[in-house]
């Protein structure tokens, strides 16, 4: 093979791996992997919370029970305010496969709104409970609790927030891929936290009043 001759195939191989690889493919990758590394750390976190719960659910000091303090309506609403945000974050994302702009900005408003009015209720609970002398240092029991269902609480805030500005770049940019991939993470971490209520629900909520 003459020089020139491999001259081409060097040129032939390199616009192969060009037209292969357009970048795309390896960022989408690595950010979904990386978000996955992510939300397996929040696990940790919220099974530690879980953990501090387990152990301190039980020493009221003297101080105010479960049962006593949990009014099962308003979490339930609550739960149900949480569950319907995931449906409706399931029609954005299917709208966004469609490529329906207006659509997945609507389904992401409606979402949004479900969780603005989860975490009114939680802010409404905490201050009830604060109100009745059940603050977070009342006892152990409460400190675990205000800790854990507070961290979620936490998460649903920055995720609305997230939802917010995503919705700002769609209507800016569009459905464009990397809008998509942030819109992506955004639902792990929505369904993610969906997931985590329902544990608190179960765990904290129901088991702690049920006798």
């Amino acid at each position: 093979m003459t020089r020139s001759d491999e001259s081409l195939a060097d040129d032939d191989t390199l616009k192969f791996y060009v037209a292969g690889d357009d970048g795309h493919g390896h960022a989408e990758g690595g950010t979904m992997i990386g978000f996955w590394l992510y939300l397996m750390s929040d696990c940790l976190i919220f099974a530690a919370l879980f953990a501090c719960y387990a152990v301190y659910g039980h020493a009221y000091a003297a101080g105010p029970s479960p049962a006593t303090l949990f009014k099962l309506e308003t979490v339930a609403l609550n739960t149900a305010l949480l569950l319907f945000s995931s449906i409706t974050y399931g029609f954005a994302m299917l709208c966004m496969e469609k490529g329906w702009k207006g659509n997945t900005l609507f389904w992401m408003l409606v979402t949004a709104l479900f969780g603005m009015g989860f975490v009114y209720l939680e802010l409404h609970e905490f201050a009830d409970l604060i109100a009745e002398g059940a603050g977070p240092q009342r006892s152990a029991f409460l400190s675990s609790f205000f800790t854990l269902v507070g961290t979620h609480g936490l998460h649903v805030s920055v995720g609305i927030l997230w939802m917010f500005v995503l919705m700002v770049q769609v209507m800016w940019k569009g459905l464009v891929p990397e809008n998509k991939r942030r819109l992506m993470c955004l639902s792990m971490f929505w369904h993610f936290l969906d997931v985590v209520w329902i544990g608190v629900f179960s765990f904290v909520y129901l088991v702690s009043v049920l006798p």
